[in-house]
C-alpha cells in the first residue's frame, strides 16, 4: 500500500503536465488516451488498495511521503491516510472520473481546446484525490482550494463568452467565502488541539470545550456550504452549467460538491460532540433541499434542472449529516455519483444530438431517435426519484428514516422534497423524450444516437444506478448494511436506527407513494396533456414566477451585497482615491513645482544676478556677525 498509494494522485498530475505542455502538439487521439489512461490506471490501483484493505485487520494506514512544514510547535507532514472512507472516495473519483474522461473524448472532439480541456480534467481529479487522501486538514485544504481553482478554469473554459466567464468568477468568489470559514476552523483546531493531524485531533475531541467545538464545526460547515452549494452559498452551482457538460458531470458527481460531505463525514467525531451545529446543518440541509426542488419545477434548460437537482440532493445529504445519519449521507454520495453522472452525461448526449440545444421546449419525441440515451436516463431518473429497487431508494430512505427519528417535521420536508424531485425529473424526461418533436424538421433529420464512446459510460452508469443500493442493503430487507460496517473502520460515527420494522416499512411506503403520485401527475400533464412550458416572457402564477426566477436570490444578493459594495468602491474611488489621496500626491507635486519656479532663478546663468547674490550674501554674513557674535 505504501508503494502504491502515491501513484493514485501522481498519475493524473502527470497527465495534466503532459497534456498541458503538449496541448498544441499532441494529436487529439493521443491526448484522449493519455488523459483517460492515467485515470484508468489510478482506478485500477484504487481497486487493489480497496481489496487489500478488506483483508487487513488494521483498517487505517498513514503513509508519510515527507516532512513538509516544521516550525516551532507547527509540524505538518505531507502524508496520506488510507482507510475505508478514503478508499471508497478513491473508487468514486477515479471510477466515475474515468467514464467522464472517456465520454469527453467524443463529446469534446471538435473543440479547439481539446488538449487544454483534458489537462484541466486531469488536474481536477488530482486535487480531489489530494483532498480525500490528506491525513490532516492542511493537505485537505490544498486539495480543497485546488478543486476550486479547477472549477474556475473549467466552468469558464469557453471564456470568450462573457456570461460563461462571469459564471466562473461567481463560482470562484462564492467558494472563497466558504473557504475563509474552513481556514478559520483549521486555525482554531490547531489553536485548540495543537495539531491539524486527524490522528491527533480526533482522540482529543471528547476532552475539548463544547463551545469551542461548536465554533470549530460551524466554521467547517461554512466551508462545506460553499463547496457543496448550500444556502446561502448555492447560487454558483446552477450557473456552473456554463462549462462543457462533462465538467458538469465531474463537478456534480465525482469531485467538487461531494467535498463538503466528505469533510464532515471525516470530522464526524467533532460534529457528533456539537449538537447545536448538527441542528443547524439539518435545518439548512432541509431548507436547501426544498428550495432547490421548488426552483427546479419550472426550469426549461435541461442542465439547469439537473443542477438544481444536485443542490437539492446535497441538501438531503446535509439533512442526513445533521440528524446523525453519517453512513446514510455517504451512501447517498455514492448512489448520487452513479445516477447524477449518468443524468448529466445523458443530457450531454441529448445536447450533442440536438446541436447544442438545451431548452426542453425545443425537444420532444427523442425516445426513438436516442434509444440508448433514453433508456439509461430513465434508469437514472427512477433512481433519483427513489423508486425501488433502484439505488436512490435505499440511500434516500435511510436518510428519511433517521430524519423521522430525529424530527417528524424534518422528515415531512424530506418527503415533500422527494415528491417534488420525482415530479421535476419525470417532467424533464417527458418533455425531452415524449410527445412530438418541437424543433425544426431539418434538425430532426439530423438527430441520431451518440457514438459508442459516449453511450458506453451511460450503460455502465445505468447498471450501477440500478444495482448500487445493494452496497448498503438494510436489515429490514435482510441485508447486513455492509457500508456501515465498512465505514466504522474509518472512525465515522455510527448512529443506530431505533425504529421498528413496521415503522420503517410505513415510512418507505409513504415516500414511494409520493414518488409514484408525482410520476403519474407528471405523466398526466406532459404526456397525456402534452403541456409545454410557456415562453420566458409569458405571464405566470405568483408561485411559478417565484420558482422560475429562482426566488430572486441573485437579485437579493445583488441588492444587499453587490450594489452596496459597488457604491462603497465608487465612494473610495471618487472621494478617497481621486480627491484625498490624489490630492495629497498632486499637492506635493504642485508645491514642488511652484517652489522650483523660484529656486530655479538661482541657476539663471545671469552674471549680474550672481554678483548681486554674492554681495547680498556678504552683507548677510556681516550683519549676522555684528549682531549675533
Amino acid at each position: 500500500m505504501e508503494q502504491l498509494i502515491w501513484l493514485v494522485p501522481l498519475l493524473p498530475f502527470l497527465g495534466f503536465v503532459i497534456n498541458g505542455l503538449g496541448r498544441n502538439s499532441l494529436s487529439k487521439g493521443l491526448v484522449g488516451i493519455i488523459g483517460s489512461g492515467v485515470i484508468l490506471a489510478s482506478f485500477v490501483i484504487s481497486l487493489v488498495i480497496f481489496f487489500s484493505l478488506q483483508g487487513d485487520t488494521q483498517k487505517s494506514h498513514e503513509v508519510l511521503l515527507f516532512d513538509w512544514i516544521s516550525a516551532g510547535a507547527l509540524h505538518i507532514p505531507l502524508s496520506f491516510l488510507v482507510d475505508p472512507l478514503s478508499a471508497i472516495m478513491l473508487l468514486i473519483i477515479t471510477g466515475i472520473g474515468f467514464l467522464i474522461h472517456l465520454y469527453s473524448t467524443s463529446y469534446m472532439h471538435g473543440d479547439a481546446g481539446f488538449g487544454k480541456f483534458f489537462a484541466y480534467l486531469n488536474l481536477f481529479v488530482f486535487f480531489m484525490l489530494l483532498l480525500v487522501l490528506g491525513s490532516n486538514y492542511i493537505v485537505m485544504f490544498i486539495g480543497w482550494e485546488g478543486v476550486g481553482l479547477c472549477s474556475y478554469l473549467l466552468i469558464g473554459f469557453w471564456y470568450t463568452n462573457s456570461a460563461y466567464a462571469s459564471a466562473a468568477k461567481k463560482a470562484f468568489v462564492m467558494n472563497r467565502i466558504g473557504d475563509l470559514g474552513f481556514l478559520l476552523g483549521v486555525f482554531l483546531i490547531f489553536n485548540t488541539f495543537g495539531s491539524v493531524e486527524f490522528a491527533k485531533v480526533f482522540p482529543q475531541a471528547a476532552s475539548g470545550s463544547t463551545d469551542i467545538l461548536v465554533l470549530i464545526t460551524i466554521l467547517l460547515f461554512i466551508g462545506a456550504c460553499g463547496k457543496s452549494a448550500q444556502l446561502p452559498l448555492f447560487t454558483w452551482l446552477p450557473d456552473a452549467m456554463a462549462g462543457p457538460t462533462p465538467v458538469s458531470a465531474l463537478i456534480h458527481a465525482a469531485t467538487m460538491v461531494t467535498a463538503g460531505i466528505y469533510m464532515i463525514a471525516r470530522s464526524s467525531v467533532l460534529f457528533d460532540l456539537a449538537p447545536l451545529t448538527q441542528h443547524i446543518i439539518a435545518i439548512i440541509g432541509a431548507a436547501t433541499a426544498l428550495v432547490a426542488a421548488i426552483i427546479a419545477l419550472t426550469q426549461t434548460d435541461i442542465k439547469k434542472v439537473l443542477a438544481y437537482s444536485t443542490v437539492s440532493q446535497l441538501g438531503y445529504m446535509f439533512l442526513g449529516l445533521g440528524v446523525g445519519a453519517y453512513t446514510g449521507s455517504f451512501f447517498h454520495v455514492l448512489t448520487h455519483a452513479f445516477f447524477k453522472a449518468l443524468l448529466f452525461l445523458g443530457a450531454g448526449s441529448v445536447i450533442h444530438a440536438m446541436h447544442h440545444e438545451q431548452d426542453m421546449r425545443h425537444m420532444g419525441g427523442l425516445r426513438k431517435k436516442l434509444p440508448v440515451t433514453f433508456l439509461t436516463m430513465m434508469i437514472g431518473t427512477i433512481a433519483i426519484a427513489g423508486l425501488p429497487p433502484f439505488s436512490g431508494f435505499f440511500s434516500k430512505d435511510e436518510i428519511l428514516a433517521h430524519a423521522f427519528q430525529a424530527s417528524p417535521i424534518l422528515w415531512g420536508i424530506g418527503v415533500l422534497t422527494a415528491f417534488l424531485t420525482a415530479f421535476y425529473m419525470f417532467r424533464m424526461m417527458f418533455l425531452t423524450f415524449s410527445g412530438k418533436y418541437r424543433g425544426t424538421h431539418h434538425e430532426e433529420s439530423h438527430v441520431h444516437e451518440s457514438p459508442a464512446a459516449m453511450t458506453l459510460p451511460l450503460i455502465i452508469l445505468a447498471v450501477l444506478a440500478a444495482i448500487g443500493g445493494a452496497i448498503n442493503l438494510p436489515h429490514v430487507f435482510g441485508g447486513n448494511e455492509w457500508l456501515a460496517h465498512w465505514l466504522s473502520g474509518a472512525g465515522v460515527a455510527q448512529h443506530e436506527l431505533e425504529l421498528s420494522y413496521s415503522t420503517e416499512y410505513s415510512l418507505m411506503a409513504v415516500s414511494v407513494a409520493a414518488a409514484v403520485i408525482a410520476l403519474l401527475y407528471a405523466y398526466t400533464r406532459y404526456v397525456k396533456g402534452a403541456r409545454v412550458p410557456v415562453a420566458d416572457e409569458a405571464p405566470r402564477s405568483a408561485l411559478a414566477k417565484l420558482s422560475y426566477n429562482k426566488f430572486y436570490l441573485d437579485e437579493i444578493y445583488d441588492f444587499i451585497i453587490t450594489k452596496p459594495l459597488d457604491a462603497l468602491s465608487r465612494f473610495f474611488y471618487r472621494i478617497i482615491d481621486n480627491k484625498f489621496i490624489d490630492g495629497i500626491v498632486n499637492g506635493l507635486g504642485w508645491s514642488t513645482n511652484e517652489a522650483s519656479k523660484g529656486i530655479r532663478l538661482l541657476q539663471s546663468g545671469n552674471v549680474g544676478f550672481y554678483i548681486f547674490m554674492m554681495v547680498f550674501g556678504i552683507i548677510a554674513l556681516l550683519l549676522y556677525t555684528f549682531f549675533y557674535i
